[in-house]
């Protein structure tokens, strides 16, 4: 449905009717239409949505915000749109370099913080295929006596990780470098996260996701194992005495993902997110 066919409602300021025109048109578009509608305008102002919306019947129409709209009604996300998502307590760069940080990824950081309860936290974080530096960021800026490495096999993501690190003040403890997993690191670590691609080659993606986010970072071979069985082989010889290592898994894969780990001889505890559904691999040595 064209933009312009949706007539301004009577009884509102402009910006206020735009956002109701907005948020018909994206209903078919997104879970979230009013959301979506509100942060890009209030993207569109340069100002916070809070801000925003305690302003609406004071503010203008920005220049461009449809064309803000037409991008997401091409089912372009939002973080793309605006350049950045919030994750865990920090605002992050997104590009299409990278995943798009996800609520369900945070279900690892809440494992690390049970894992580690009352006593000190980790010394040293490893991140493996950080992409954005989501989960290396996050944990580092809860642990601020930590450093960590984050490993890439793409130079963009590795990139975007940095701008991100030095963005939230946490560079001085944060290194990145290329790497195909933990093929070379000899050294142990107090904490392993990772969100590998775990998704079926096969599978039916929705537009959001199929055409705007890496593939590389989405699919991960015909079952969608093909990440773990690298990293089964690999993480054991990475945990320090007391570490643990988190792994983010599809909602059906917490058996057969995790069977690889006990197969290595790896102790393996499962870990639901806010949905009930299985998200983290806890893995442990035995």
């Amino acid at each position: 449905m064209a933009i312009s066919r949706i007539p301004h409602q009577r009884g509102h300021g402009p910006l206020e009717s735009w956002l109701r025109r907005a948020m018909t048109l994206l209903g078919p578009a997104s879970d979230t239409p009013r959301l979506d509608a509100e942060l890009l305008a209030a993207y569109a102002l340069d100002m916070s949505r809070e801000e925003m919306i305690l302003r609406l019947h004071d503010l203008d129409l920005p220049q461009g915000l449809d064309a803000l709209l037409e991008r997401r009604l091409q089912r372009e996300p939002i973080a793309q749109i605006i350049g950045r998502r919030d994750f865990w307590s920090l605002t992050l760069k997104v590009t299409r370099d990278v995943l798009v940080p996800r609520p369900d990824t945070e279900t690892l950081i809440e494992a690390a913080i049970d894992h580690f309860g009352p006593r000190e936290g980790p010394e040293r974080i490893l991140d493996l295929g950080t992409g954005s530096g989501a989960l290396l960021l996050a944990a580092l800026d809860l642990w601020p006596k930590a450093t960590g490495l984050g490993i890439d096999v793409s130079p963009a993501a590795l990139a975007v990780a940095l701008e991100n690190a030095e963005a939230t003040g946490i560079a001085p403890r944060a290194h990145f470098r290329a790497g195909d997993w933990a093929a070379g690191i000899t050294e142990r670590f107090d904490l392993i996260l990772c969100n590998p691609p775990y998704i079926r080659d096969d599978a039916m993606l929705s537009p959001d996701v199929a055409d705007y986010e890496p593939r590389l970072a989405l699919f991960g071979g015909p079952d969608g194992l093909g990440a773990y069985r690298v990293l089964a082989g690999q993480i054991g010889e990475l945990l320090a005495p007391g570490a643990v290592a988190l792994f983010e898994i599809g909602f059906d894969q917490g058996e057969t993902a995790g069977n690889l780990f006990r197969d290595a001889q790896l102790k393996v505890a499962l870990r639901r997110d806010l949905a009930g559904n299985a998200r983290c691999l806890v893995v442990t040595r035995r």
